[in-house]
């Protein structure tokens, strides 16, 4: 729709007026568990484990969420911890898939035995992904509780259960780390994925970082060289993946280039944490407390970030809240808010 004001016509976003008072959602992130059987190196609930909040999202503060998921496209039950930790795990994927929504889940593979892999199946959740940070057990060191050869047999027994039953779903992903150390031995990426019938992976890089000795194990390039250097082993890699037919995605930042927007899609989606706490993304709102973390080489304390509670508040109300508005209006403006303005995932 169109205004005119004097000789200037004004386009109203009619999408940014719905969806402030209905809202709807690109995304809903829960975090289920922020408990975890894993110990991977480069993950804060393993740095800061003496502070770190062990919780589980209870079913009664998820049903909480069942009105707003009819207006959500995906519901991916997942945060910093392991999901299928939580007992209720299948019928929180129930509630959701039954409200109309895709249903997603990251899993570090160790608990996928026989019957959680039918479990899987029959609760047709659309997508699973399988957390990897290698293609040989090399990886083993860096996630810790995990073992390649037990989340390659996950995989497998997946597929076999998918096509025992004649299924279609879930798709299953690769959610790839990619650390600095690891960037030799990434080539094989595209064979393993063959091999194991998977068609996408998607490659993260190390963008929160916790502590100090981690700052090596990040791939922000500090050259144009550098930046081309890494670019080309990683298109290697994708040009490898697509004529396998598979999908391999990645990201990397340009050095000196000025993030704009939030690839987290702040404005129209966000994460609700194991209390019951709403924010942004993941990030912002660690359970933690009187924690440093490094941001372009800066050590800086650690401050969380949320806009209320649903165990309290409906979703609807808390994205509606004034405090909440301008924090989403900030990136529009392209001025993000303090708390975002050095991360790396703009």
């Amino acid at each position: 729709m169109l205004h005119l004001k004097g000789n200037q016509v004004l386009a109203v976003n009619w999408l940014d007026i719905v969806n402030f008072f209905r809202p709807g959602f690109d995304w809903i992130q829960v975090e289920v568990s922020s408990q975890c059987n894993a110990a991977c190196v480069y993950c804060p609930r393993t740095v800061y484990r003496d502070q770190w909040a062990s919780r589980l999202l209870s079913l009664k503060t998820f049903e909480k969420l069942t009105p707003i998921f009819s207006r959500t496209r995906l519901v991916y039950l997942q945060g910093w911890g392991e999901p299928f930790l939580h007992p209720d795990f299948f019928a929180m994927a129930d509630l959701a898939r039954k409200a109309g929504c895709r249903v997603g889940v990251t899993t570090n593979g160790a608990l996928l035995d026989r019957d959680r892999l039918i479990r899987i199946v029959e609760a047709e959740l659309d997508v699973v992904a399988f957390s990897l940070a290698g293609t040989d057990e090399a990886q083993d060191a860096v996630r810790r509780g995990t073992h390649l050869k037990q989340v390659l047999e996950a995989i497998h027994g997946l597929q076999e259960e998918k096509a025992r039953r004649g299924a279609q779903k879930p798709q299953i992903n690769l959610a790839y780390m990619l650390l600095r150390s690891g960037l030799g031995s990434i080539s094989p990426l595209p064979p393993l994925l063959k091999s194991l019938g998977v068609r996408q992976a998607v490659i993260s890089t190390l963008d929160f970082v916790a502590a100090q000795d981690l700052e090596r194990e990040t791939l922000r390039p500090q050259s144009q060289e550098e930046y081309r250097e890494i670019i080309s082993r990683l298109q290697e890699v994708v040009q490898a993946g697509a004529a396998g037919g598979q999908e391999i995605q990645y990201h990397l930042r340009p050095p000196g280039e000025k993030g704009g927007g939030c690839r987290e899609n702040v404005s129209r989606a966000l994460v609700v944490a194991a209390d019951g706490r709403v924010a942004p993304c993941v990030y912002s709102n660690l359970p933690v407390s009187g924690v440093t973390y490094l941001s372009q080489g800066r050590e800086l304390p650690y401050r969380s970030l949320s806009f209320g509670n649903i165990k309290d508040t409906p979703l609807t109300d808390i994205w509606r809240d004034p405090e909440y508005s301008r924090f989403r209006a900030s990136f529009q403006k392209g001025a993000p808010a303090a708390p975002c303005r050095r991360c790396d995932k703009r």
